[in-house]
């Protein structure tokens, strides 16, 4: 049994409030094995300080990885880029790993090991999506993620970061050997963040090259293309890979949830889509970043709708104006965007997307695989971050 995430410790983490940050703010948790004197919290903030104090584990074990000698340099370098990057955000891959295999687990007690083995996973998924935004960062030159600069933007980091993206994608299998090595179905996790890894990254590369410089062409983007960048870009790692590491915990055979892997799929092309429309019509300080799919000419579900009904007037207004980084540019594309009420087509796109997923999800025989999904779809319907 493990249990040094459950001792008294201190964490220090980063709180950002909208493009502030709050240098360190020092949490101490203590875990009481009597009922009586357990904290009073609400279970979604005890699940959360759980998780937080593994990160710490988690953390302090790669710092003292023997596998590479350490300088004091060194060391303090790679902690300050995990906890700038990998404990930000809303964590909701990470925590949704825990969630999925106590609705798997159908209401009985999870052992402290358990917890901590679902937690150490869903921090292996937080630490993918680091990797992946610390370069995608990069790749798209953006300004703030998650509130503050992207790493790649602070003094003295430049290019360095892109070492550090790979770093961070190293740390999970040195994760996964160390906590996993020794269970029934340590070959399948490792199989399935690889593919996964690979899908996304695939993902990436039509997202990319859809956008060469020199080479805006807007009317090779559809629907097709977009669901299919989507999909492979952030389905599988934000949606079916949390899902899938809590049926491993539990001894599933994946191969024996294709319809479970769908319904996720189609999950997160709703949930990107999501991330379109608040891309350009959210509020940067809530959604933490400034958008920049208009300047950075990409295949947005808003674009290809606004093709979709636009006049061939209107549609020249596209081809001159979407890709231009010009602020008037941009603000043309959006005047457009409202005047083909995008708004509302995304209202109706929400709507009938919700009813499908439901009626998918409650066609399915297992109860606990419903709850499942359904605390997934709860998460992200009529989000606005």
């Amino acid at each position: 049994m493990r249990l040094p995430y459950i001792s008294r410790r201190l964490i220090t983490i980063y709180v950002s409030i909208g493009s502030h940050t709050i240098n360190f703010v020092p949490l101490s948790f203590s875990i009481h094995t009597d009922e009586s004197t357990k904290p009073r919290r609400g279970k979604m903030s005890d699940t959360k300080s759980k998780f937080l104090e593994v990160y710490s584990t988690l953390k302090s074990e790669l710092l003292h990885d023997p596998a590479f000698e350490f300088t004091d340099e060194s060391r303090k370098w790679v902690e300050r880029m995990l906890d700038y990057n990998v404990p930000g955000g809303k964590l909701n891959r990470g925590l949704s790993v825990i969630d999925s295999y106590k609705l798997l687990k159908e209401g009985k007690e999870l052992t402290d090991d358990e917890i901590f083995l679902a937690s150490a996973l869903g921090w292996c998924i937080e630490w993918l999506q680091a990797y992946f935004l610390v370069l995608d960062d990069i790749m798209d030159k953006s300004l703030t993620r998650r509130g503050q600069p992207c790493w790649f933007r602070q003094p003295k980091i430049g290019m360095i970061a892109v070492n550090d993206g790979l770093i961070l994608r190293n740390h999970i299998p040195r994760v996964l050997k160390k906590h996993f090595g020794g269970k029934p179905y340590y070959v399948d996790l490792l199989d399935l963040f690889n593919e996964v890894e690979f899908q996304t990254a695939s993902g990436q590369m039509i997202d990319l090259i859809t956008t060469h410089e020199g080479e805006k062409d807007l009317s090779k983007y559809s629907l097709p293309l977009h669901h299919r960048i989507v999909q492979y870009k952030t389905a599988y790692y934000s949606f079916y890979l949390p899902v899938a590491c809590a049926l491993l915990m539990t001894g599933e055979n994946l191969d024996n949830h294709i319809e479970v892997k769908s319904i996720l799929i189609e999950m997160g092309t709703y949930f990107q889509v999501q991330d379109d429309y608040l891309d350009c019509f959210g509020d940067p300080e809530v959604i933490g970043k400034v958008g920049t799919d208009i300047e950075d000419f990409k295949c947005s579900w808003l674009v290809v709708k606004a093709l979709e009904r636009a006049s061939e007037e209107q549609k020249r207004l596209l081809h001159e104006n979407y890709g231009n980084a010009d602020p008037a540019c941009v603000a043309k594309v959006k005047e457009l965007y409202m005047a083909l009420d995008l708004q509302g087509v995304f209202a109706e796109y929400e709507r009938t997307s919700y009813e499908n997923i439901i009626k998918r999800i409650e066609a399915h025989p297992s109860k606990a695989v419903q709850d499942v999904l359904k605390s997934f779809l709860k998460k992200i319907y009529k989000r606005e971050k």
